[in-house]
């Protein structure tokens, strides 16, 4: 039988929208996302290659779902820093709704990734660390999360992170993917979409989040690890976000109340009011001439090009030009 969800007297969020959500039956939380012309608009202004297009509509996805967390105004930062050929991604969202994203790459090593049939994530971050940072204006102190890339993915950092920084048991699944059109005339046309799923298991009872202590890295050889029994409503919370398909997270004829009805239906979802995201910088004409006026004369003169000044912003490609004297 097909799930309406307006027989439910629930609007669907649309894309370029969070889901907030809870299953009390399962004394779990989560947010849902799809993603559509928002990080389309962002990965055709940048017209990076595919796969680092790819890695960072997840990262886009996964910021989305962390910073409209957020209970404050203020900033979440997702960023890494690696030796492979993707060296950098940042994801900078400021509450309530604005994204933005940009990325480093070699375009050479990607190349050579991608003629191998190896571009995942993992070949394309390589190894070094990922950052997440809260910043909760000049007068509070930043916050800042590490978790080491080892040849993880998106998904696997997310789980890290809430374990080592949180101690909230997390899942997550994560999917991107492209959209091909037909349009007479033109030839088919192309989009991205994005989308994800994150629920954390919160019950009333500390000792029922338990989990097994972090290996300790220097123990002598044999000695056996710290085993803790997970609780079954995690484990059954855990089980269907599992069975979560990439075509799922990705189609648009699907929405996230659609799929959260399938996934929880039998325990009863409950739906709070969808958080917007849009695609917006921070970059403006007075904060780049600010940040000019810092310079010393000889670095100004070193800028110049047939008298100008010309800074192009990195995340929205916007080029302020400016007569040097």
């Amino acid at each position: 039988m097909a799930f309406n969800i307006e027989d439910y007297g629930v609007a669907p969020a649309g894309q370029d929208a969070v889901r907030p959500f809870a299953v009390e039956g399962l004394d779990v939380r989560g947010r849902a996302i799809a993603l559509g012309p928002v990080v389309d608009r962002i990965l055709e202004r940048h017209d990076y290659p595919e796969p680092v297009s790819r890695l960072l509509a997840e990262a886009i996805a996964l910021t989305s779902l962390l910073g409209t967390s957020l209970k404050f105004d203020g900033r979440f930062t997702l960023q890494t820093q690696s030796d492979g050929p993707v060296s950098m991604l940042v994801v900078d969202f400021t509450s309530p709704d604005a994204i933005r994203a940009c990325a480093s790459f070699d375009a050479d090593q990607v190349n050579a990734l991608s003629e191998a049939g190896e571009a995942t994530p993992e070949k394309l971050l390589g190894r070094g660390h990922l950052a997440m940072t809260v910043d909760q204006g000049r007068h509070m102190q930043r916050y800042q999360g590490l978790v080491e890339l080892d040849g993880i993915s998106f998904e696997e950092v997310a789980r890290r992170y809430f374990a080592r920084s949180e101690q909230i048991p997390t899942e997550v699944r994560l999917a991107v993917g492209e959209v091909l059109t037909r349009s007479e005339g033109d030839g088919p046309s192309h989009r991205w979409t994005a989308g994800g799923v994150l629920v954390q298991f919160l019950p009333e009872a500390p000792d029922r989040m338990r989990q097994a202590d972090l290996h300790p890295g220097d123990a002598p050889e044999g000695t056996s690890g710290h085993h803790v029994d997970e609780d079954d409503a995690w484990v059954e919370a855990k089980a269907l976000v599992e069975t979560v398909k990439d075509d799922e997270l990705i189609d648009p004829d699907v929405t996230v109340e659609r799929l959260l009805f399938r996934l929880f239906h039998e325990r009863g979802v409950r739906l709070f009011d969808p958080q917007p995201i849009k695609d917006q910088c921070r970059c403006s004409r007075a904060k780049v001439e600010g940040i000019l006026t810092t310079f010393k004369a000889e670095e100004v003169e070193d800028m110049k090009v047939d008298d100008k000044i010309v800074v192009k912003c990195e995340f929205c490609s916007t080029a302020y030009e400016f007569d040097a004297d």
